[in-house]
């Protein structure tokens, strides 16, 4: 039985879970080829335009930054995200129904039992 696909029949997304470190680890090799790309780039622009100096200096200091800029980036992972929800059946926590325990004391009264 084979099932024909609707081209709105694709699955929903229904957790909100990170993507896994492999697919993280991906997405930054990624960012620093890309990263590392536009420096060979600027590398070359800067050696067609080696008559005008500014252009040079301007990608000159493209191709000097962007190694930097690549790790830092490349080792940079996305933030965790907060739990929207602390509590697993409730909403969040109500303040004002919270009340804080009364302290207890160090030392409380001692009793003492002799032996005589």
């Amino acid at each position: 039985m084979s099932r024909k696909r609707r081209a709105g029949d694709d699955p929903v997304l229904i957790t909100e879970a990170a993507p896994s470190l492999l697919e993280q680890h991906d997405a930054r090799k990624r960012r620093y080829i890309i990263t590392m790309v536009v420096r060979a780039v600027c590398l070359i622009l800067a050696t067609v335009f080696y008559q005008t100096l500014w252009v040079m200096a301007v990608f000159a200091i493209l191709a000097i930054i962007l190694p930097w800029v690549a790790v830092m980036a490349a080792n940079d992972r996305p933030p965790k995200k907060k739990a929207l929800n602390a509590h697993r059946f409730g909403g969040s926590p109500d303040v004002g129904s919270v009340q804080a325990a009364a302290p207890k004391p160090a030392i409380g009264p001692v009793r003492i039992i002799d032996a005589d």
